[in-house]
């Protein structure tokens, strides 16, 4: 129980908190990937570019991305080749972690490539001024709406965690069934072979006449 209110302020104040999704890494030649859970059937999305090293010339030919988005069974939702920039949006259609990979290509001398990313999910992937432009809503009326898809997602989320919490209290129970029995067996065993030491020697004294 008590496990289960602090994730829910845990999850409270992630959700309500104006947190930015931005990040900046560096690539020199290796694989970078990023992990974000999501829930099934809500919206992500997210864009990418390379940091110019140096704003007053136009990025170097070197400076390219090869980018994939995949989720935890494989299943492909961006994919991009020698690009400088770029961007994705999908509706996921399976919960778990969805990977999203950057690499770029070796190079003699080695280079470094600075990249930012921006990887919204839920109620944050929502673009709210377009929102309130299409609809010609006031202040007022633009913020009761995020309030409602905040609460419904918040209201996702904690159906959510509940079944997480379900699934590893199955998967605890079944462990510890299965080290009962594993150590059952163990001790089993020891006893047997005690068991068989013990007689072998018996038969050895016996025959040598010593008992």
């Amino acid at each position: 129980m008590i496990l289960q209110s602090v994730l829910i302020v845990v999850l409270l104040v992630g959700i309500l908190s104006p947190a930015s999704q931005s990040l900046r890494f560096e690539l020199q030649g290796h694989t970078k990937c990023i992990a974000e859970d999501i829930n099934s059937n809500s919206m992500s999305v997210g864009k990418y570019h390379v940091v110019n090293p140096n704003e007053d010339h136009p990025l170097p030919d070197s400076h390219k991305l090869t980018v994939r988005v995949t989720s935890s069974h494989g299943n492909s939702f961006h994919s991009a080749d020698n690009v400088e920039t770029g961007q994705f949006a999908f509706t996921a259609t399976e919960e778990g972690d969805y990977m999203a990979c950057f690499w770029a290509s070796d190079h003699s001398p080695q280079i470094t490539i600075t990249v930012d990313f921006d990887w919204r999910t839920g109620v944050h992937a929502k673009d709210w001024s377009n929102v309130a432009k299409k609809g010609q809503v006031d202040v007022m009326e633009l913020e009761l709406k995020k309030l409602y898809d905040t609460v419904t997602y918040i209201h996702e989320e904690m159906f959510y965690l509940r079944e997480r919490e379900e699934e590893m209290q199955e998967l605890n129970q079944a462990t510890t069934s299965k080290m009962f029995w594993l150590s059952f067996l163990s001790l089993f065993l020891c006893l047997s072979v005690a068991g068989l030491q013990f007689w072998h020697l018996k038969t050895f004294f016996e025959k040598k006449k010593l008992i």
